[in-house]
């Protein structure tokens, strides 16, 4: 596989980390795409790519590396491209092998009920992101075989 020559630069792979708070959720020096939930809509990198820096919004990470894909719910935050890197740096991530079903579930509903039923206190525009981040959660665990 050859790679586009770009400013002198001919990548055949993307160094790629996905950086949290807690540290390197996931790293490889082998991959070719990365899809990330751009503010503006879904936002793929292949090596060469030009350097960009951009948010990113609540969603799913693919990324096909080692002859794999892998999959992140991921939670806001920002990503950086280079022509042979891309970080995504996130407040929260998860893997998709990782994700607690039952506890997505559980807060998928406890998410509707808030909002179905608001009392004085509810905070709606918590409610709605916790029901965002469950059904991300589901929606990955489902693409992933584990539902």
């Amino acid at each position: 596989m050859e790679g586009r020559a770009l400013w002198g630069v001919n990548a055949v792979h993307l160094t790629v980390q996905i950086l949290t708070p807690d540290g390197v959720l996931f790293e490889a020096d082998d991959a070719a795409l990365v899809v990330a939930p751009g503010e503006g809509g879904d936002l793929g990198v292949e090596p060469n790519h030009t350097n960009l820096i951009t948010t990113l919004r609540v969603g799913e990470a693919r990324i096909r590396a080692g002859g794999d894909e892998h999959r992140f719910a991921t939670h806001g935050g920002f990503l950086e491209a280079t022509p042979t890197r891309v970080r995504i740096v996130v407040d929260a991530a998860e893997r998709a092998a990782e994700i607690d079903v039952e506890r997505a579930r559980l807060a998928r509903r406890r998410a509707k009920r808030r909002l179905k039923r608001p009392k004085k206190d509810t905070d709606i525009t918590r409610a709605e992101a916790a029901l965002k981040r469950a059904l991300l959660r589901l929606d990955i665990a489902e693409k992933s075989g584990r539902i």
